[in-house]
């Protein structure tokens, strides 16, 4: 890897690290660069701004969680809903577990009018993929009547809670509190 291309991990990481424990709006790019250990120039040679630099962060973090549905749809047989939503669940939880500070950004904390239309697209391309996998199990007749979007919702909003806690430490991948709150999203749309 190049200087270069180590300034700019660097960099990232250290945006991610200052976006998720202080907020957008309270990290300056001042901040980032004193931390990173980098000139504030610098910065503005990888990114034209501090929204670039969050939203290219964000888009990072709604890809991986895309790519845990899709090797979980990839990974499993067809037809069992339930495990492949079991498995995402685990799969984004040993991730928040293993990198807070993505799972933070890209699925607990909602970043509202910074996203660019790219970063849109990208956040549907996840919510898309995890709607196809409730869908399949809908028309299997595990999963209930009604909306596939609004399901995939639940379940999310459920899932987010453990990754909550997990997050803050609170609780390991493993816990009895994880494997409930799993169970419970799966009860939540259940048919």
């Amino acid at each position: 890897m190049t200087a270069t291309e180590l300034t700019r991990q660097r960099l990232i990481r250290t945006a991610l690290e200052l976006f998720t424990a202080r907020g957008y709006h309270d990290t300056t790019t001042a901040q980032i660069a004193k931390k990173a250990g980098i000139a504030e120039g610098t910065i503005y040679r990888h990114f034209a701004s501090k929204p670039q630099l969050f939203n290219e962060l964000y888009r990072a973090a709604q890809r991986w969680a895309t790519k845990i549905v899709q090797e979980t749809v990839r990974d499993r047989d067809a037809g069992q809903a339930r495990a492949q939503l079991t498995a995402v669940a685990h799969g984004l939880i040993e991730g928040a577990a293993n990198d807070t500070a993505v799972v933070k950004l890209g699925l607990l904390e909602p970043p509202g009018a910074i996203l660019d239309d790219e970063s849109r697209r990208t956040e549907r391309e996840f919510r898309l993929t995890l709607e196809r996998l409730i869908a399949e199990g809908k028309a299997q007749g595990s999963v209930r009547t009604g909306a596939v979007e609004i399901w995939a919702g639940v379940w999310l909003a459920t899932i987010s809670h453990a990754l909550t806690k997990v997050v803050a430490g609170d609780w390991k991948p493993g816990d009895t509190g994880v494997r409930l709150v799993i169970d419970a999203a799966w009860r939540a749309i259940s048919a």
